[in-house]
């Protein structure tokens, strides 16, 4: 009796694995292989060798990326270096990156590690650029005041919380106020590689300001990228392992009600708003598994996701880049400017084309 027990257990113990196993390699679209779809006219944006992470464009065409994010289990060609801001300015006919100096008697420049970033400019047109950043693995929210005639960022404020324990992206509603989505990737690992492998959707997304600090939406399977419309009634959040963005209704009490999931073929990471036409543009992984492979012969592929007329009923999705890993590795956020396509990603090079 006890050796058919024994053996009942082994065997719902194996298919309870093996379930998923399939769950997982599914969520990961291990078995996706993709199919070229080319740009005119791309090259590289010289200078950046390390990722580009995250980036954003300001409404006069400058924009910031975040590089040398070293993100555990994943390639990084930084070598233990401190990640940088870089300022690359889309109106030159052939655009250079610049690395802005950061000052502040306050900050740790040899533990900055950022990762996604958003900005927001007041009244008086001065601008603030948020970061999440990861010193020894932990998460805080970095606040810049941009100082454009010196080419740096004023480091003003870091930012901790418990409810912030391990942020992925950004999206700023003021200079201290944000909505901030938690992927869980930097707490703990063996935590993070069973909650990944099984799927336990605890991400979440959450409101601060320094006044309140709250969960505004929770059950996501890594939750990824976030942003908002040009219009500041919806914010967008990306659910990586489930392949689908979710469309938010914001309300004056900052509180978020849900309207609808939209599904794709493919791991959506950082999300860029058109700020002309409310388009969604989106960096994305068609096979998850490949971006933690370190195998030469196993790249990481990259493509870009527009998303018009998304508060529709059936908005419109096209795939306006897809490369399978020879030209750009692991493709994370694309931003437009003036018919210009600027792609990051996670640890590789940047890429700069004409739509």
């Amino acid at each position: 009796m006890a050796k058919l027990m024994v053996l009942t257990i082994l065997g719902l113990g194996l298919a309870f694995f093996r379930d998923h196993r399939s769950s997982y390699l599914k969520r990961m679209n291990a078995s996706r292989e993709v199919k070229s779809i080319e740009l005119p006219n791309c090259k590289f944006v010289k200078g950046i060798e390390t990722g580009s992470e995250d980036i954003e464009i300001l409404h006069n065409g400058l924009a910031f990326i975040s590089t040398g994010l070293q993100y555990p289990g994943i390639k990084s060609f930084a070598s233990g270096k401190p990640g940088k801001i870089l300022l690359m300015d889309m109106n030159e006919e052939d655009p250079r990156i610049v690395e802005l100096k950061i000052t502040g008697s306050n900050f740790d420049l040899s533990s900055f590690n950022p990762h996604g970033i958003s900005t927001f400019t007041d009244e008086d047109n001065t601008v603030y650029l948020l970061v999440v950043s990861h010193p020894d693995f932990k998460s805080t929210v970095e606040l810049f005041k941009f100082q454009e005639e010196e080419k740096s960022l004023l480091h003003l404020k870091t930012i901790k919380h418990e409810l912030l324990p391990s942020l992925n992206d950004i999206v700023a509603v003021g200079p201290e106020h944000f909505y901030a989505t938690n992927d869980h990737y930097f707490v703990n690992t063996y935590l993070r590689s069973w909650e990944v492998y099984l799927g336990l959707a605890w991400s979440q997304a959450v409101y601060y300001s320094p006044n309140e600090v709250r969960v505004v939406a929770r059950g996501f399977d890594f939750a990824n990228g976030i942003n908002i419309s040009p219009d500041g009634k919806y914010v967008y959040i990306a659910e990586l392992l489930a392949h689908k963005i979710h469309v938010y209704e914001k309300h004056a009490n900052w509180t978020l009600t849900p309207l609808k999931p939209l599904d794709f073929n493919t791991l959506v990471d950082n999300i860029s708003v058109d700020p002309v036409t409310g388009d969604l543009w989106v960096g994305c992984h068609p096979n998850g598994m490949k971006i933690f492979s370190k195998d030469p012969e196993t790249l990481p592929a990259s493509e870009v996701l527009r998303i018009q007329n998304i508060l529709a009923e059936e908005p419109k999705v096209t795939v306006v880049y897809a490369e399978n890993g020879t030209v750009l590795q692991g493709s994370t956020v694309a931003c437009v400017y003036k018919g210009k396509l600027l792609v990051g990603t996670v640890y590789h090079k940047a890429l700069y084309c004409e739509l």
